[in-house]
């Protein structure tokens, strides 16, 4: 890995980018009704048609190859704790590549997110009732002998994030600003640091009260938060990573919180309008835009990804 100090670099970006160039899906993006948010050009990278359902699969895919071409992935696979999304990805990677995965998962997951990984061919186990306990997965690893990956706070997963960007940056001629959701920072992360080099602007989206990022920036260090939203099972982390704050600072990303509300309203908005059934932590993007949380100037280019959809749909109403 080339770093800067301990953490990624675009380098890191570019090499992941050629290790999973035909294994994960171009992002596909379009642009939604002009005016709707004034003149600026509003366009939806809907990233949740990877394999897996979220944008981790670029990270899984990059983490696991680097591994396999470096010679050091165990005969006991690879073992990760995960709301749901990462385990996912990190599932799909693993079948792809004929490697066993062990998901460590809270009780309170998603059952879709559950069903799923069994149908990937994980080895489930769900313990506590959030993300934070499913920190387990350590002791298996250390017993044994499988890699431990990370939902978030990894070189090679941040770098393979790091990737969605340059894809909406090739589809988007003149992009100005990025909106993106951020739970543990491995998203955002890899956002800022290709943005960075790229000399585009990131908004950084979290719920009121899941905010690890904005209450790092705020201190000036990474700190613990309190957990309690309708996002938290995949933006629930109870602390971002130092990648992720020190990105923000580099990047000078903007921080903007929404409240659970305002992510119903943009999930809903979603399906009336569009018919894309999305994660509450991929409407929390938007909800920036669709409550006032960030409001673009006039002709701005934004790119909101829409990160994930392993949801259930049925929780959907009309507004």
């Amino acid at each position: 890995m080339t770093t800067t100090g301990t953490f990624p670099t675009y380098a890191d970006v570019k090499a992941a980018k050629d290790r999973v160039h035909g294994i994960i899906r171009p992002v596909p993006v379009f642009e939604i009704d002009r005016h709707s948010f004034g003149t600026a050009r509003v366009h939806l990278a809907l990233e949740f048609m990877q394999f897996s359902g979220s944008f981790k699969d670029r990270g899984a895919a990059n983490f696991i190859a680097a591994h396999l071409a470096d010679g050091t992935m165990p005969d006991a696979g690879v073992v990760i704790a995960s709301g749901g999304n990462a385990g996912l990805a990190c599932a799909w990677a693993a079948q792809r590549h004929g490697i066993k995965a062990t998901v460590f998962l809270p009780r309170t997951a998603p059952k879709v997110k559950v069903a799923k990984l069994t149908k990937l061919g994980a080895d489930v186990r769900q313990v506590g009732t959030e993300y934070a306990e499913a920190a387990a997965a350590s002791e298996f690893a250390a017993d044994a002998g499988a890699l431990a990956s990370h939902a978030y706070d990894n070189p090679y997963i941040v770098a393979g994030a790091g990737t969605l960007l340059t894809d909406i940056h090739d589809r988007i001629p003149g992009l100005d600003t990025v909106i993106v959701a951020v739970g543990g920072g491995g998203l955002f992360a890899g956002t800022a640091i290709s943005a960075d080099a790229l000399g585009v602007r990131v908004v950084a989206v979290e719920p009121q009260n899941c905010r690890a990022l904005n209450a790092a920036i705020e201190a000036g260090e990474v700190v613990d938060v309190e957990v309690d939203s309708i996002a938290a099972d995949s933006l629930g982390a109870r602390r971002t990573s130092e990648t992720a704050l020190y990105w923000a600072r580099r990047a000078q990303a903007r921080s903007v919180l929404v409240t659970d509300d305002e992510i119903r309203t943009a999930r809903a908005l979603l399906w009336d309008h569009r018919h894309l059934a999305v994660e509450h932590g991929a409407a929390t993007a938007l909800a920036a835009l669709t409550s006032g949380a960030y409001e673009p100037g006039d002709g701005e280019r934004v790119a909101v990804v829409l990160c994930g959809a392993n949801t259930d749909p049925s929780d959907l109403v009309t507004t």
